[in-house]
């Protein structure tokens, strides 16, 4: 399939760029008045497809790849929507709808939630503990399922796996609008300058508390107090400019004794380090009673984690901060907030920068091992959007999808190209192919933590600050694999048998809103919301089999979830093993979406 695939995008090629006007050729939408047969007698072939265009599924495959490079999957609406639009055009819509708001969704679904236990008479107000992680997860989830700014939400999912907080082991899991605020944040810059996103992330109230520049105060030697070090060191390491100096195009830069170059040492740490003092909360909550107004000290259980942080400059140190072997000064006696700007446009200009986040940002979304020169040329629009702007995400993200080396077909082929996909990912893109039934709430909430202990993955849910994988994480010794680092003998079978769940238990996504109280009226125990998770729709998987038949049944799958990159030997594979099954034509097509699920014609992404 990837040989033929491969060649119709030549084929095609050839013909949009030496196409000429003719009326005495036949091709694609041109058979009128001519007689095509095949050799192929059966009901449901039809010949002249093979000269109308009709029956050629590749532009509907690369639609669907396009879909998961920039969303999180599609339907076959969404791709007929792609095919319509184009690529650019579809992105531009994109990039113009309004942003789905993760906070005020958070918080009227907790009010919803709140309500509901409050009435049923079960709990009291006291008993009520939210909104927490699990609360942010269930509007996660049902935001990306079902709010249109599907490429805004697609990369802030990437960009929280790159500036990176989690309420894994930490206090933010009991802090579902700290979540939500940071996940806004990043919705917000998603197509904004990434100077603004790293000062932005630098004042925030989650982020001060993950790295812990909250209430961070400058050194006191005399109680052997000094600031706290950590921001500093990952905004440099991870969220800017790396551990060593690269080129732009990705490739490490090396001394006249052939070693690499370090970015930064010891000292650009511990002076960087003054510069993040300071930062405390912004605002209290309801929950602070003893005070009128902020203070330095003050943590997220009082604090307002919805607010940035604001600078109490008694706690800031004054002095001169330089960096990098004196090439830069941070003057003294500056207020806090400017030392802080000047910090961020160092990194922000430093050549590492345009690299490094162009590298991570196609690693998140189209492949673990792009080429040199892909890198160069996304890191040269970040460099400069070609009206002299630097760090302009809305042209980098444009460039990373619309690069040649993401939509060629010749990469398909490619063993170097592909990559291992997300395990959360792989849901999303079942949930948008297949029709879904709700429960009885109509809503895509997951309390998700079925993926954080079966398969190590939850959003903002990572075990570090380094993600879930790290970037350079090598499978085979050579070829990045981010991915493969949480792909082991366990989480194979958890998802072997979460695939199983989904596809032949009828039970995807689940909330945990399940408690039960008393009615005195029925004389039994009811459930306070009803049974609620979702399915993929039975009526729907009959009706595709009874109507189309497996085997295209089997293409529209091919389309959307692998995206024509199933090869013979699989789809063989896939038929006998769901006619195998002959225990009613749901189960048959269950078992084709499960096959499907679990083969690697799906799970790698080329």
């Amino acid at each position: 399939m990837t040989r033929i695939l491969t060649f119709l995008c030549s084929f095609l090629s050839v013909v949009f760029v030496y196409a000429q006007d003719y009326d005495d050729y036949i091709g694609s939408g041109h058979a009128s008045g001519i007689t095509v047969t095949s050799s192929n007698s059966t009901d449901n072939t039809d010949a002249l497809n093979t000269i109308n265009g009709n029956g050629m599924d590749a532009e509907k495959m690369e639609a669907a790849r396009f879909l998961y490079q920039a969303g999180f999957g599609s339907s076959l609406d969404d791709v007929n929507q792609v095919l319509n639009l184009g690529f650019e055009e579809w992105i531009d819509q994109q990039m113009a709808l309004p942003k789905t708001e993760y906070l005020e969704d958070l918080l009227a679904t907790w009010d919803y939630i709140r309500n509901v236990y409050l009435s049923s008479g079960y709990y009291e107000e006291e008993d009520l503990f939210g909104p927490a992680q699990v609360h942010w997860h269930y509007v996660w989830w049902d935001n990306v399922m079902t709010e249109p700014d599907q490429l805004r939400q697609k990369v802030a999912f990437a960009l929280s796996q790159l500036l990176v907080i989690s309420g894994n082991n930490t206090d933010l899991a009991g802090h579902g609008e700290a979540l939500s605020s940071y996940y806004d944040l990043l919705m917000t810059n998603a197509f904004g300058n990434y100077k603004d996103l790293l000062y932005d992330i630098s004042v925030n109230m989650s982020m001060g508390f993950y790295l812990s520049h909250l209430n961070n105060p400058k050194a006191d030697p005399d109680n052997n107090i000094h600031p706290d070090e950590n921001f500093a060191r990952e905004i440099m390491q991870l969220f800017s400019i790396g551990v060593y100096e690269i080129n732009m195009d990705g490739s490490y830069k090396t001394d006249n004794n052939g070693q690499l170059i370090q970015t930064y040492d010891l000292n650009d740490i511990r002076e960087l380090a003054k510069v993040f003092t300071g930062l405390g909360p912004g605002a209290i909550t309801d929950m602070v009673t003893w005070v009128d107004e902020p203070y330095f000290g003050l943590g997220i259980y009082g604090g307002d984690n919805t607010v940035p942080m604001k600078m109490y400059e008694d706690y800031h140190e004054t002095e001169a901060k330089t960096m990098f072997g004196g090439q830069y000064t941070i003057p003294a006696n500056q207020p806090g907030l400017v030392d802080i700007e000047q910090a961020i446009n160092i990194l922000f200009n430093h050549p590492n920068t345009a690299p490094f986040v162009s590298q991570s940002l196609i690693q998140r979304m189209i492949k673990s091992n792009p080429s040199p020169q892909y890198i160069q040329r996304v890191a040269e629009v970040f460099a400069d959007n070609g009206e002299g702007v630097r760090g302009d995400l809305k042209a980098v993200i444009k460039a990373i999808l619309l690069d040649d080396e993401a939509r060629s077909c010749s990469s398909w082929s490619d063993e170097n190209n592909g990559m291992l996909k997300e395990p959360i990912l792989r849901l999303t893109q079942l949930l948008k192919a297949v029709n879904i039934e709700l429960g009885e709430l109509p809503n895509y909430w997951h309390n998700s933590y079925d993926f954080a202990n079966d398969l190590d993955q939850s959003p903002l849910y990572s075990p570090s600050v380094f993600n879930f994988y790290q970037p350079d994480y090598k499978f085979d010794g050579n070829l990045n694999g981010p991915e493969f680092q949480i792909l082991n003998t366990v989480t194979t079978a958890n998802y072997f048998n979460m695939v199983r769940n989904w596809t032949q238990w009828s039970y995807i996504t689940s909330d945990w809103e399940r408690d039960y109280y008393y009615d005195e009226a029925l004389d039994e125990d009811v459930r306070i919301f009803g049974y609620n998770h979702t399915s993929i729709d039975e009526a729907w998987a009959i009706d595709k089999l009874e109507t189309i038949g497996l085997e295209d049944f089997m293409n529209e799958l091919d389309v959307l979830l692998s995206h024509g990159n199933l090869s013979d030997e699989m789809r063989q594979t896939i038929k006998e093993g769901s006619e195998m099954f002959n225990w009613g034509t749901y189960q048959t097509a269950m078992y084709m979406v499960y096959f499907i699920m679990v083969s690697p014609d799906f799970m790698i992404l080329k």
